[in-house]
């Protein structure tokens, strides 16, 4: 029999009751409440279009910042909007001038979308993609750190790497290595879309030069809701991927930086505009607030991951300092997409089966919301138990 979720939590959700939703990190979900006031921000834009765009919207962007700013430990000065992460990868990277000279340092473990971006940049000037590989299974943080600055050289310009990585759900030694990459002079580029609401952020003291990180995420806030943070001294050379009236506005109240970003055009910002109450709502769920959700969450992955190498009979991938709300198991090799197909099909259950061209050839990866169940990831287990044994014939 198929376990439901925690009822307690997921009626605030409209996740469909007959499918075991075990994918939050992909593109998170949006709460009822948070989905109404939604809402109420579209009508409000729609019965005076002129007045909310026009002259509501700066000051009410101007109050997200602030709290979303309080959220990251940032100065808002330093945020602005951006539809997703890696539209804030897209934004900075494009923004940026390099040579054939440049080498531009990544992971295996980067995000394909960002992945993308970083090679077109490249390709278009010349520029050299280099990529540090990082084991999977892995012992310790300090790999990660090894294995970047053993890529570094005099011709590294930047450096993009994930803060919890997207395919192998590892949180990465962020701040050791944007120190290591500063200290010879390396620009860094974070991307965070999985850590806001996974792991305690405080922007300065991890000392990025950019960052960007996704709202729709783990803060539940719409689709379509995320920042990007770039140091105040590299400010105006980032320029947003749509040109418009920012850029020659006579304006001097505003930094240029606001001004280009904060008005692409005409554009539905609700989703920005929701963030506030997300914010709120899920830190309202528990007692502990924020703190208590980010642990319980984390605690309820590394139970799934228990469950899962104990029925398929494995080891753990990584050490549990480097988990989040995100695990993975490594599964035999096979194909991803069948497999994933028939959880949904035959199981109900939908969770993401991640191909790894590393020593493991496919990954079950395991996301943990206050939702989601231990008997969820039971279940889960189960049924990868038959469907691999059904594969092996």
């Amino acid at each position: 029999m198929r376990p439901e979720p925690d009822k307690d939590w997921s009626k605030f959700w409209w996740l469909e009751p007959d499918v075991t939703f075990l994918n939050h990190g992909a593109f998170g979900a949006c709460p009822k409440p948070v989905l109404e006031v939604q809402q109420q921000f579209r009508l409000r834009l729609e019965q005076q279009p002129l007045r909310f765009l026009a002259q509501d919207l700066e000051g009410l962007l101007d109050s997200v910042r602030q709290v979303l700013a309080e959220f990251v430990g940032a100065d808002p000065l330093d945020l602005v909007f951006v539809s997703n992460a890696t539209t804030g990868i897209n934004t900075v990277l494009r923004s940026l001038h390099f040579t054939p000279d440049d080498e531009l340092l990544t992971t295996n473990h980067e995000y394909n979308a960002c992945r993308n971006a970083l090679d077109f940049v490249a390709a278009r000037s010349g520029a050299q993609v280099v990529v540090a590989e990082i084991p999977l299974p892995i012992q310790s943080p300090q790999q990660v750190i090894e294995a970047v600055v053993a890529k570094i050289s005099p011709k590294t310009r930047l450096a993009l790497l994930d803060h919890v990585t997207s395919q192998t759900g590892l949180v990465m030694p962020i701040q050791a290595l944007v120190r290591e990459l500063s200290q010879r002079g390396i620009d860094t580029l974070i991307d965070g879309a999985h850590a806001p609401g996974t792991i305690p952020l405080s922007l300065p003291t991890i000392g990025a030069t950019y960052y960007t990180g996704n709202c729709h995420k783990w803060l539940c806030a719409p689709k379509g809701a995320a920042f990007l943070y770039v140091q105040r001294d590299r400010q105006a050379q980032i320029r947003p991927l749509t040109i418009s009236h920012g850029a020659n506005s006579p304006r001097t109240d505003r930094s240029r930086f606001r001004l280009e970003f904060d008005w692409p055009g005409t554009y539905d910002p609700s989703a920005y505009l929701s963030v506030p109450t997300a914010i709120e709502f899920l830190g309202g769920l528990l007692p502990g607030g924020w703190p208590e959700l980010m642990a319980r969450n984390r605690a309820k992955a590394l139970a799934a991951r228990k469950v899962l190498c104990e029925a398929l009979n494995v080891s753990p991938p990584c050490p549990d300092e480097m988990i989040a709300a995100l695990a993975v198991v490594p599964l035999p090799d096979g194909s991803y997409q069948a497999l994933q197909t028939s959880l949904l099909n035959q199981y109900g259950i939908e969770v993401p089966i991640v191909p790894w061209p590393g020593g493991q050839k496919r990954l079950v990866r395991v996301a943990a919301q206050i939702y989601n169940t231990v008997s969820q990831y039971e279940y889960l287990a189960q049924a990868l138990v038959k469907l691999l044994a059904a594969e092996a014939g």
